[in-house]
């Protein structure tokens, strides 16, 4: 980090930091944080604030963007990238806030050549280079430890989108093995694939399977919300995702459990 850099982060921080009463108030609404030592709380406080005044925050669709929302929003942000570096949300500068889940037009052409329309109900949305969108109504339910985190999930695609579109495959740490990477994600992502195709009642969503990009965004999502889950069914997996986020939830909620 050079001295304008540190300079700049310096300045954000004493203007526009996050007060100590609503850092406390967003990370009260969100049990994934629990667990966090002092540190680490003010690391993500700081990452937030910096977050905050880096990206536009917009409204769509008659929403209101409350002060609140956008501080659940950051602390949610960060925690992914809170032992990454803090620029891994380059390259991009808006959110766009619909207060309930929002109607996409899209049109596909297929092999043949025949358009396809269709209209999805999305709960959030990420394109690569541009903004991410969201419904504050899932904002408002996500973090909860429950295993559904609609915030950690976009923003899981926009690191996915750092290497170029997203498939799954995001760009690794040094030290990393790419060919490991592979091998474990793709053998549980057919594992996941021939199961819910057999009818089976996954404890980790279907749509994982929708293709490797949701697999790595849904599997963001249950590493950060019910970990133990994740380590029980795809332990190769969790120690993937243990390496790329440089982060161990089970460690730290059993601290939590224990303190």
């Amino acid at each position: 980090m050079n001295w304008f850099t540190r300079w700049r982060r310096a300045r954000i921080l004493e203007r526009h930091a996050i007060s100590p009463d609503d850092f406390d108030a967003a990370a009260a609404a969100l049990p994934i944080l629990q667990g966090l030592d002092a540190a680490e709380r003010t690391r993500l406080c700081e990452a937030a604030s910096l977050f905050i005044h880096d990206k536009t925050f917009s409204a769509a669709g008659g929403a209101e963007v409350e002060p609140a929302t956008r501080h659940l929003i950051a602390l949610q942000a960060c925690l992914l990238t809170l032992n990454l570096s803090e620029d891994s949300y380059r390259g991009w500068s808006e959110i766009i806030l619909y207060p309930e889940e929002f109607l996409r037009q899209r049109v596909e052409t297929d092999e043949a050549g025949v358009v396809h329309h269709s209209r999805d109900i999305l709960a959030g949305e990420s394109w690569h280079g541009g903004p991410l969108v969201l419904s504050i109504a899932d904002v408002a339910a996500s973090g909860l430890a429950d295993g559904f985190n609609v915030v950690l999930h976009e923003f899981a695609h926009k690191l996915d989108m750092l290497n170029g579109d997203a498939n799954g495959f995001p760009p690794l740490h040094r030290g990393m093995d790419a060919a490991s990477w592979a091998r474990d994600f793709t053998m549980a992502y057919e594992d996941l694939c021939a199961r819910v195709d057999a009818g089976e009642d996954t404890v980790i969503d279907p749509y994982a399977t929708t293709d490797p990009a949701e697999f790595f965004a849904v599997l963001t999502e249950v590493f950060f919300e019910t970990p133990h889950l994740l380590h029980a069914e795809y332990p190769a997996i969790y120690r993937q995702l243990q390496q790329f986020y440089r982060q161990h939830p089970l460690v730290r909620l059993a601290a939590h459990a224990h303190a």
